[in-house]
């Protein structure tokens, strides 16, 4: 494949990417990859995807979130990445990525994301309902409010069973203009702003909402070391509102560590079913 590295400005931190096109042949369209949480476009799904996405066709472009690794420096000492993440920047930065592809010529590419990003491409897929295509890659449920707090208890994420007792700490932090003050949280990738921690906590669509809504076809892959849970496959393959097929990898876990080929052949192979 031919790549190519991109910037596209934001309203604030520009986004950085990848643009992967076949080395030869036709192109039969576009995918757009979203990376998971504190991850980006060269490790993950997103790197090893693109490959064998080229040799069917397609053109392939994965790109940083702003809110992308845990923390980061670009031409300054001011910090940016996912620690100060916010679900409407994602939702965004999603939007801004999609229209850069328009002008590429592909103004309906297959949408594919993995955990965080996976989560974001539900929402993404909701708002673009011309969609093709949409394949989630171990997607979290999502959603917000007093259910959350209590599942942090059990999941071990954002707090654990001090979740409801960082919130308030958060929300003073951010009621005191301190909102992009770091903040250490158990359960979590090291640091997270008191911003980006409030808004995860009350902002976050959840996925099996917006399932009856999604019509597009849909694949949805999840590691049999995951908690069907916290990624729920077969459940939003029932509430989906268009064909959804759930598959569960056997020998996988979160980041599909030395099973690249055969989330690869999944893919392709179920492309290759529902799109001919």
């Amino acid at each position: 494949m031919r790549t190519q590295l991109v910037t596209i400005p934001t309203p604030t931190t520009p986004l950085d990417g990848a643009f992967h096109e076949p080395d030869s042949g036709p192109v039969r369209g576009g995918v757009l990859l979203f990376h998971g949480n504190t991850m980006n476009f060269y490790t993950g799904a997103l790197r090893f995807l693109p490959p064998a996405l080229t040799a069917m066709g397609y053109a392939c472009f994965a790109f940083n979130r702003r809110g992308h690794d845990i923390l980061a420096l670009r031409n300054s000492r001011a910090a940016e990445g996912a620690a100060f993440q916010t679900t409407a920047e994602g939702i965004e930065d999603n939007t801004i990525a999609a229209a850069w592809m328009a002008e590429q010529g592909f103004k309906a590419p297959i949408i594919m994301g993995h955990s965080n990003g996976g989560f974001l491409a539900v929402k993404h897929v909701h708002d673009h309902p011309d969609t093709p295509a949409l394949v989630l890659l171990s997607a979290h449920r999502g959603g917000s409010g007093p259910a959350v707090l209590e599942s942090q208890k059990t999941a071990g994420h954002l707090a654990k069973e001090r979740s409801a007792e960082v919130l308030e700490e958060a929300k003073a932090l951010v009621a005191a203009g301190k909102g992009d003050q770091l903040m250490l949280v158990p359960g979590w990738w090291y640091v997270i702003s008191a911003a980006s921690f409030v808004d995860r906590m009350t902002t976050m669509h959840a996925i099996l909402d917006l399932a009856p809504l999604i019509k597009v076809p849909t694949l949805y892959i999840r590691g049999d070391d995951e908690s069907p849970v916290g990624y729920p496959a077969e459940v939003y393959a029932e509430k989906a509102g268009g064909p959804c097929e759930a598959q569960v990898l056997p020998g996988c876990d979160h980041f599909y560590n030395g099973v690249e080929d055969m989330v690869c052949d999944r893919v392709t192979d179920w492309l290759k079913r529902t799109l001919g």
